[in-house]
């Protein structure tokens, strides 16, 4: 089952917290942090221009929240260099998307922020 309107409009609002708290205004010209949604998932993506043409931006994925409706719970995956999704070990899934965040956020394994 896909992530619901109400769903999105929760996590949209949560996610544009997270990312305007995590860059600051200062440097949004050469760092922007955004999310695009799937059917059943959420992408966290950095964002930078190119460095001959700044008008080009690309996009380096972060993490990736999957909501799992069978079980209610949100999983969280990593990209590697090859930007194919792998679960995050230990296995880290909650009923919100905030545990995640913070997760994300505190990054003790150093896979998402490097």
């Amino acid at each position: 089952m896909s992530l619901s309107e109400q769903q999105q409009k929760e996590i949209t609002l949560q996610l544009n917290t997270y990312c305007n708290a995590r860059v600051p205004v200062t440097v949004r010209d050469v760092v922007r942090l955004s999310f695009r949604f799937g059917p059943h998932d959420v992408v966290l993506f950095e964002g930078r221009p190119q460095w001959d043409d700044r008008s080009i931006w690309h996009e380096n994925p972060i993490a990736k929240f999957r909501y799992v409706s069978s079980r209610e719970e949100w999983r969280l995956y990593w990209a590697d260099q090859r930007r194919r999704w792998h679960e995050y070990r230990p296995q880290f899934a909650g009923p919100d998307l905030e545990s995640l965040l913070a997760e994300v956020d505190k990054d003790p394994t150093g896979i998402f922020w490097g």
